[in-house]
């Protein structure tokens, strides 16, 4: 995959957004991810050492708050972006063409592994029916018939199907909110959930009609 970034441009995009006020290394790493719509996050080990060189040019001073440094843009950090005004507008053009080729790069992994999760499915439901189907054959063999409607057993393995979806849907809740509460929920993460549901959703109807 091509660099997101161009040679410099990083370290341009991060006075533009020291511009718009002083941050901390987590708050820049978190409004990169923002601005790339979650397709692309860079790590402390990108951020830190262009800051550092940011810093021994005079382009940005910093400050200690509390346990945490922020980081400004000086009048001389102000003057170089103002001088390259037109190469930040470049890089906004760029960065706009990478999340486009990052969120076609992440449907074509989704698309993938949706197709090994359908195959996992049917695997699943077809080895399902075929036990149900062993079962019931020995049930006959055996000159037990199978009582028609309610049954004990059926309604155990219903509610035990139940809780299984209830403890589904409350743990993906829990994992959903704890996201969130660090990072906003993105497109694309949407657009997985909704896939893999619909896929679940799909092969679980085919079982219960096998």
């Amino acid at each position: 995959m091509p660099p997101v970034f161009a040679h410099g441009a990083l370290r341009l995009y991060l006075l533009a957004l020291l511009e718009k006020g002083p941050k901390h290394g987590y708050e820049l790493i978190r409004a990169l991810n923002e601005r790339f719509g979650g397709t692309y996050s860079p790590s402390a080990g990108t951020i830190y050492p262009r800051l550092g060189k940011l810093e021994d040019e005079g382009l940005v001073a910093t400050r200690a708050d509390g346990r945490r440094t922020n980081y400004n843009i000086t009048p001389a950090g102000l003057v170089e972006l103002n001088k390259r005004r037109d190469e930040l507008a470049g890089v906004e053009s760029d960065i706009s063409a990478s999340v486009r080729r990052l969120a076609e790069t992440l449907r074509e992994d989704i698309r993938g592994n949706m197709r090994g999760l359908r195959a996992d499915l049917a695997a699943t439901a077809e080895a399902a029916r075929a036990a149900a189907r062993a079962g019931t054959a020995a049930g006959s063999a055996s000159g037990s018939a199978a009582a028609p409607g309610f049954s004990p057993e059926g309604e155990r393995l219903r509610q035990e199907a139940e809780q299984l979806v209830q403890a589904f849907r409350d743990d993906m809740r829990v994992e959903l909110r704890r996201h969130a509460g660090g990072h906003p929920i993105t497109p694309m993460t949407l657009e997985t959930v909704r896939a893999v549901l619909d896929q679940a959703r799909i092969s679980i109807r085919n079982s219960l009609q096998g």
